[in-house]
């Protein structure tokens, strides 16, 4: 049910149709709301920071163009601090008091599960930016970030096909998306002949900062002469510690080549990545992508911010395309309410910065390409590798319980059908 900010914006944009020049007028309870979830403080804030001004940035220039529906936007930002209990205070705060008509945010796994009962409950919407584990689909968000099959398994392949990868080393945070992630890359490098002896599995908190003991355990585990390869989804500020870990030890990436899954070049910027030469992420948008509407959007990042050294990333991009498809949805629906701009995101278009185009599917997931970098002294990506843009899949086929699984809110208005009952249905996480 559209509340009444949304019925007399609807109202108001009808009556625009005999009277062209009041377009640019707003119902007078006042802008749309675009809420910024993104933690500020903690941990999280050495990546969150940055993509909470990329929503300010989007929703400036937006502004500029003359908002959307007539409409000027407002940026309500608020500080979930690294705490994920918090996030769903904010969240409800978001909705409640500030009554924003969509939310774009959130980093980890964690802080999304937190928030999903509260956006569901009040029929908000979420757009999440950020690579994750999968096994999900819900009516109220669009993940815009990879899924497991658009990162993770093309990173894995990149190991055994390209880097001759014999052995593996799954180090991560501890909580939802690196559990998750690993144990679908176990599954799916057993499927490929590696040994489960063969893959070690590590995980630590949040802040972890002594890495000596698990980065001796990994050289360890080569010590038989087989090739290892570490498959990184740590996050946060505990990248600093590993990688500087790795440099003291003096272990490079001919020796031991990393790939991670949550650094890119925000993270990198507060390092001395000499030493992290030729060490790999696997992302779907580098900076060092060459393509015009790549250029541009640097050009405006750095007119934005007012510092030509912030660098751009993955996440950032995916709230670039999120953003503007949502605008063209809210355009094309012709009102902010959250069921009508849920069924206009379907089958929704926008460039993306490395080329190609996004597309929305109807399980609430992108078709991106798919990039590998490799770490540059001056803590940018060569770009070594990349595939034609990729649909996101929310539910792993590596997974028994996923594999019979099927998400389409369009066609079966359902995000976990199950193809083999053919009824739609709801499973537990593990994690």
């Amino acid at each position: 049910m559209m509340n009444i900010k949304t019925a007399l914006r609807t109202v108001l944009l009808a009556s625009t149709i005999a009277s062209p020049a009041l377009a640019q007028d707003c119902p007078a309870d006042g802008p749309i709301k675009v809420g910024v979830l993104h933690s500020l403080s903690g941990t999280m804030a050495i990546s969150e920071t940055t993509l909470k001004d990329t929503m300010e940035m989007l929703v400036a220039a937006q502004n500029e163009k003359g908002g959307v529906l007539g409409c000027e936007l407002e940026a309500v930002v608020v500080d979930p601090a690294s705490d994920w209990p918090l996030f769903a205070e904010k969240a409800r705060e978001l909705l409640t008091v500030h009554e924003v008509d969509v939310i774009f945010g959130n980093w980890t796994s964690v802080s999304r599960k937190s928030v999903l009962p509260v956006i569901e409950e009040l029929n908000g919407l979420l757009f999440y930016p950020v690579q994750y584990e999968g096994e999900e689909s819900s009516k109220n968000v669009f993940y815009t970030g990879a899924a497991p099959n658009q990162q993770a398994i093309p990173a894995v392949d990149y190991f055994l096909d390209e880097l001759g990868v014999e052995k593996f080393a799954l180090l991560g945070t501890d909580y939802v998306y690196p559990r998750t992630t690993n144990n679908i890359l176990e599954s799916y490098l057993e499927g490929k002949g590696i040994a489960a002896e063969d893959i070690f599995v590590n995980y630590t908190p949040f802040g972890h900062s002594d890495w000596s003991k698990i980065v001796s355990d990994v050289v360890a585990l080569g010590a038989d002469g087989k090739q290892v390869g570490v498959i990184s989804t740590i996050n946060g500020d505990a990248n600093i510690g590993f990688y500087k870990e790795l440099a003291a030890a003096g272990i490079s990436a001919d020796d031991i080549p990393v790939v991670a899954f949550s650094v890119g070049e925000e993270e990198l910027s507060g390092l001395d990545t000499s030493n992290l030469v030729g060490h790999l992420a696997a992302w779907n948008y580098f900076m060092s992508a060459e393509t015009e509407a790549n250029a541009e959007f640097i050009k405006q990042w750095h007119a934005f911010i007012g510092d030509e050294a912030r660098v751009t990333n993955d996440p950032m991009e995916a709230h670039y395309i999120g953003f503007n498809m949502w605008v063209n949805a809210v355009t094309d629906a012709g009102t902010t309410d959250v069921d009508a701009v849920r069924e206009a995101m379907w089958g929704q278009e926008f460039p993306n910065l490395t080329g190609g185009t996004a597309v929305m599917g109807t399980n609430h997931h992108l078709a991106k390409p798919v990039l590998i970098g490799e770490i540059r002294a001056d803590g940018q990506f060569d770009i070594i590798s990349q595939t034609e843009p990729v649909a996101g899949d929310a539910w792993t086929d590596f997974l028994p319980a996923s594999a019979v699984l099927e998400s389409d809110w369009k066609d079966l208005g359902c995000g976990m059908y199950n193809t083999e009952t053919q009824t739609c249905v709801q499973i537990e996480s593990n994690y």
